[in-house]
């Protein structure tokens, strides 16, 4: 763990520096929310359809921002560095802290741009919304983090990376916005139990498969 901390650390310190994927995603989110305004313009839009809009540009966001945990390390030419000086699961610890951050980070910021300037957007059970928040946005960083380290030796990691994204996290992405209407709706969270537990088995899964994988995916 002290090693996943060190490189998270260090990845941070990085980011700070050069802000690639900081204002490669502040840039998406503003470009991407402004084009919906226009289209909009003064037409009267469902509360439901703003919730599938939130996760939409929450997918798009992920996709223009965190393929860079492991590309930038092959840029760099690290990664034999990293491969020597640490054991793969603090590798993956360390890369997935820094995901996690990011995601929470960008994503609070787009939900609350959609609560200033969509009217429309109105959540009746925050609870709700806050517990399918937290769990759809771990599994967006772990899935996001293990396909970065699968595309991270691609030729043509910008390409890929979407591609190999979508299959992988649409059910996700579903499952989110399935919960964000019942939010919208007000229901309880004991009516959600089966969604709930949709996101909570999945998040399982991926982090399962890819602390097991990552070691055969790291060394190849």
């Amino acid at each position: 763990m002290k090693r996943a901390l060190a490189l998270f650390k260090k990845d941070w310190q990085s980011e700070l520096r050069t802000r690639y994927a900081i204002n490669a995603l502040a840039m998406f989110i503003l470009v991407t929310i402004s084009v919906i305004l226009f289209s909009v313009g003064q037409e009267d839009i469902s509360e439901y359809l703003t919730g599938g809009l939130l996760w939409v540009v929450v997918f798009f966001s992920a996709m223009s921002g965190l393929s860079r945990a492991f590309v930038s390390e092959e840029e760099r030419g690290t990664t034999l560095t990293l491969q020597l000086l640490a054991s793969p699961s603090s590798i993956f610890s360390g890369k997935l802290i820094f995901n996690i951050l990011l995601v929470y980070l960008m994503n609070i910021a787009i939900t609350f741009l959609f609560i200033v300037l969509f009217e429309s957007f109105v959540i009746r059970n925050w609870n709700l919304f806050l517990l399918a928040f937290f769990f759809g946005n771990l599994g967006i960083a772990i899935s996001s983090t293990t396909i970065a380290s699968i595309i991270s030796k691609a030729s043509s990691k910008g390409t890929l990376y979407p591609v190999l994204s979508f299959p992988i996290l649409l059910p996700l992405i579903l499952t989110l916005i399935e919960l964000t209407k019942f939010s919208i709706d007000g229901e309880s969270i004991a009516d959600s139990y089966v969604e709930i537990m949709v996101l909570v088995s999945y998040d399982v899964i991926m982090l399962t498969a890819s602390y097991i994988l990552f070691d055969f995916i790291w060394k190849e």
